[in-house]
């Protein structure tokens, strides 16, 4: 007998399934500015010594991709969480650092701090969901997301920020954005034909996640962006113990950790490196070990990508991690994505 999805229906299920519309309302309005247009021609010049990409929670591993895109054209990039930016690092606040800080909400605490500590007036870009934010009207320019108000934990505007980013790091490397555009534009259909198989994809989890209470989402490169936010969500929307990393760490400690109530999602990723990650997901069942992969060649329709290239991959990777939410709530017969004590917006360091 199908499982009674009832029991997950709401805001948070509501806010998955908005995302190919948050996707096309990302893309229509993608721009660039003469602002942005100027810090790319400087950042290009060499009129910066650095980047400095910011960002707490899902908006920082949102960055993984824009820090291997900007470091793969030359220029040196940094990933800093911004608690750590503003309280450790504070000498990169100086005119020679571009910083890109990403927050959905614009006003977290940890971005309150950056803007008071930006007395040097360092350029920055902000990528945000909240155009009003004081992020969005403390940067030099602001970059924004159309997903509209979501309910909790983040999906919409975790996506979209990822499309946005990947705007901006062509911009920045000077790209020609037609390109960039023809790459984008079928984000929202590829998202919209995964989702539409969503209640099969959670009822298949559902049996492939029993009896699991240790989750692991490993990956390298790109997938980092999938496996940090994909562990913050499960935490978030679940109450359940998931853990990311890279699959490389993977193998130094928690593969001593192989029980039958372990589960290790493993993101098969770009080309480059597939092959390692293929070699640790056979690794972990000839150990006994429960491992499934997420991507174009998955055995698992749940896990399968389409493959619309490395740009959309990062999008198309979280949206299995999301049916996982759904069927682990399912399987406790509680509703995803309902917090009990973190908020929305973290307002306090």
């Amino acid at each position: 007998m199908a499982e009674d999805l009832s029991s997950i229906a709401g805001d948070y299920l509501g806010d998955i399934l908005d995302q190919p519309r948050a996707l096309e309302d990302t893309f229509q309005k993608l721009a660039s500015s003469t602002v942005l247009e100027r810090l790319a021609e400087d950042l290009n010049d060499g009129r910066f010594h650095r980047l400095v990409l910011t960002g707490m929670g899902s908006s920082f591993h949102a960055l993984h991709p824009l820090n291997l895109d900007l470091v793969s054209h030359g220029f040196t990039s940094l990933m800093v969480e911004t608690s750590e930016l503003v309280h450790y690092r504070s000498r990169f606040f100086d005119p020679k650092t571009l910083i890109v800080a990403v927050s959905q909400s614009g006003q977290s605490a940890e971005m309150i701090r950056l803007i008071e500590m930006n007395r040097s007036g360092c350029p920055v870009i902000a990528v945000t969901n909240t155009e009003q934010s004081p992020l969005a009207m403390h940067a030099s320019t602001a970059l924004l997301t159309y997903a509209g108000t979501e309910f909790s934990v983040s999906c919409k505007t975790y996506v979209t920020a990822l499309v946005v980013l990947k705007w901006l790091a062509d911009i920045l490397c000077q790209r020609d954005l037609r390109r960039s555009r023809r790459e984008l534009k079928d984000a929202a259909p590829a998202a919209a034909a995964y989702l539409s198989e969503w209640e099969n994809h959670v009822r298949s989890l559902v049996r492939q996640l029993k009896d699991v209470r240790h989750l692991f989402l490993v990956g390298r490169g790109a997938s980092l962006a999938a496996v940090g936010t994909g562990a913050l969500i499960v935490k978030e929307a679940d109450h359940v113990h998931a853990e990311g990393m890279s699959s490389a760490a993977f193998r130094h400690g928690p593969l001593e950790m192989l029980r039958n109530e372990m589960f290790v999602l493993v993101f098969s990723g770009d080309v480059k490196t597939r092959a390692l990650n293929e070699r640790l997901s056979n690794d972990i069942r000839q150990q006994g070990g429960r491992a499934e992969l997420v991507g174009e060649n998955a055995t698992l329709e749940c896990f399968r990508l389409a493959d619309h290239g490395s740009s959309l991959r990062p999008v198309l990777e979280m949206l299995p991690v999301q049916m996982i939410t759904l069927a682990l709530a399912l399987s406790a017969g509680r509703k995803p994505g309902q917090f009990l004590v973190a908020t929305k917006v973290t307002t306090t360091e």
